[in-house]
């Protein structure tokens, strides 16, 4: 499949096709409320860093990949914060308010449309996001992964599963595969970098599932349990992530691998 991709800020017109793309995340994973207050303004604030794909043959929109600059390297921060996804939008948003310098890039999210799944393209749009922080004069990117697989393990503490490798040292999930074959280093696990609390009506109308028992709930397409308490009528979903580094002194293609999405990148 032959595409091209372009910043957003090159092609604005692209932005209502890009948000209208049909994508699969789950429906609870909006109700973050950092997401909610920030993520459809990434666009407009830092439309430099959105990328935009589009199929060669009729035009549409086929894949989108957020990116946001950051001040990492300054008192306070240094290290990449355990709160992950959300925390790095804030400190984006943050930056831009007060005009202060950035020295990183933080991948946010990277989404294929359904139909154009297992291609390849996810780990395109990935070396493309790559090359874009390079071009603006970055040397790191950073992000917080959603691996792939991890949904089918809920249970499992993320620090076990980020770090599993077959005997030669290949990682397991194929999200944190293709950005290590890309050159990305495991740097930590991001603890909570999504949290989502709704009432059980709530979170009864975002899965379809009962919430009628106290304690951890297995939700589908969600990597931990969701905290269900009766009692008190709520439930909390806290989502923890791996954050990787690339290193941007050279670059070069991605290897294909399966679509995957970080909320990440």
């Amino acid at each position: 499949m032959n595409v091209t991709i372009t910043r957003l800020s090159q092609s604005p017109d692209l932005a209502t096709p890009m948000w209208q793309m049909p994508d699969t995340w789950p429906a609870f994973v909006a109700e973050d409320l950092v997401g909610w207050s920030y993520f459809t303004r990434i666009p407009t604030t830092f439309a430099d860093f959105v990328l935009v794909a589009t199929d060669d043959t009729d035009g549409e929109v086929v894949a989108r990949a957020f990116s946001v600059p950051f001040a990492l390297h300054v008192p306070g921060r240094q290290t990449l914060p355990s709160g992950g996804w959300g925390r790095v939008i804030q400190w984006a948003f943050s930056d831009a308010l007060r005009g202060r310098d950035t020295d990183t890039v933080s991948a946010i999210e990277i989404t294929v449309r359904p139909d154009r799944q297992g291609r390849g393209l996810a780990g395109r749009m990935l070396a493309a996001m790559r090359d874009n922080a390079t071009d603006l004069g970055y040397t790191e990117l950073v992000a917080p992964l959603r691996p792939t697989l991890k949904h089918l393990e809920p249970h499992v503490p993320m620090p076990e599963y980020a770090y599993r490798a077959d005997d030669e040292g290949i990682p397991f999930d194929p999200w944190i595969r293709t950005h290590l074959r890309a050159g990305a280093v495991i740097d930590s696990v991001a603890t909570h970098s999504m949290v989502v609390a709704g009432s059980l009506a709530q979170w009864r109308e975002w899965t379809g599932q009962p919430f009628d028992t106290d304690g951890p709930q297995v939700v589908p397409q969600a990597l931990s349990p969701v905290r269900c308490d009766l009692a008190e009528g709520y439930a909390v979903y806290v989502e923890p992530n791996v954050w990787v580094r690339h290193a941007l002194t050279s670059t070069g293609d991605v290897p294909e691998a399966p679509d995957g999405t970080p909320p990440a990148a």
